[in-house]
């Protein structure tokens, strides 16, 4: 009888107890131990940087041809592309090929051609390739590309001309509305290995370095003591944006290539598979090492001479295709 007695108390008090916490607690949840968590920010996979918002992981690589001649400055969106590549087409005049994932300019360009190059520029990313046409021979070549192929016929309103400019180099895109045509893989993969550190021993302090494209294209890079990164100079002038912003990224990429039918040819390009030699400039210093890619479907690899993998600084990076033979003095 007493243990019955007890243990209708215990009941009582329990129930008591109950009440208690329900009125004074709505909405909550009891707890018996305190948790925390670390989350790690996504990281784009072009540029190594944080991404809080996750942007560059929903969205593919995007391609697009930008004219680099005297007629077309100022150029546009190109301070925020995630890696840009510059090369030598014909007539001896370079072009960049823009890439962007992380960040959607609304403006882009002026907006040119495709040429055979950019086959293998794209080949490892996939994504959507913007471009204003094209002879028949580069636009058979990029059409074997893994990419979505949007020129100013297809484009519609994500492309349109600078009433205020004169063609060609007034064509201008919309990052933003190009992404919204959709593309595969998402995201792209990282074309870069990144590191958090100085690039260390076996490396030379540089002020400035002058990559000798031909003709009127070579372009000096300066090292920015404030910014830690390089501004671009071309055509004697420094290179801003429309917005006026300094071209100025945290890697230069130097690559010895050989173009085939000879540098400046109507038919020139690089198809950018075996081996090379590469000059990596990055947190104000140059390393000199190696290139190799096995395969187009392959992303380059880049090592320095005693086999390690040569990484970059986080942030923008331009890959300089220079040919085979032509210097890049460094003071």
């Amino acid at each position: 009888m007493r243990r019955t007695l007890v243990l209708l108390l215990v009941v009582a008090v329990i129930a008591v107890g109950a009440i208690f916490w329900s009125r004074h607690n709505k909405g909550t949840t009891p707890t018996t131990l305190a948790s925390t968590t670390t989350t790690v920010p996504p990281v784009a996979p072009l540029t190594g940087l944080p991404d809080p918002a996750g942007q560059a992981l929903t969205r593919p690589a995007l391609t697009v041809k930008v004219e680099n001649t005297p007629e077309a400055l100022p150029q546009w969106g190109i301070d925020r592309a995630d890696v840009v590549y510059e090369e030598i087409v014909n007539g001896g005049i370079t072009r960049l090929a823009a890439i962007f994932n992380s960040q959607a300019p609304a403006k882009v360009g002026p907006v040119r051609s495709v040429r055979p190059t950019d086959t293998f520029v794209v080949w490892p990313l996939g994504g959507i390739f913007a471009y204003s046409g094209g002879a028949p021979y580069a636009v058979e070549s990029i059409s074997k590309a893994p990419v979505k192929l949007v020129d100013e016929t297809s484009a519609g309103a994500a492309m349109y001309r600078d009433p205020n400019r004169q063609a060609p180099s007034n064509l201008y895109a919309s990052a933003g509305a190009l992404f919204q045509l959709k593309g595969t893989p998402t995201p792209p993969r990282a074309l870069f290995t990144y590191r958090h550190d100085t690039l260390g021993a076996g490396t030379t302090v540089v002020h400035h370095f002058t990559v000798e494209f031909p003709s009127i294209y070579p372009v000096t890079w300066t090292w920015n003591t404030t910014n830690l990164s390089w501004d671009r100079t071309l055509f004697g002038q420094p290179i801003v944006t429309g917005t006026g912003v300094r071209v100025s990224p945290k890697n230069v990429v130097v690559m010895f290539v050989n173009y085939f039918n000879g540098v400046g040819a109507f038919t020139s390009y690089t198809n950018l598979l075996g081996t090379g030699q590469v000059e990596v400039f990055s947190d104000g210093h140059m390393v000199r090492g190696t290139w190799s890619r096995a395969a187009k479907t392959d992303v380059v690899h880049y090592h320095t001479v005693g086999g390690k993998v040569l990484a970059m600084e986080p942030g923008q990076t331009w890959v300089e295709l220079l040919n085979i033979g032509a210097r890049v003095p460094i003071s």
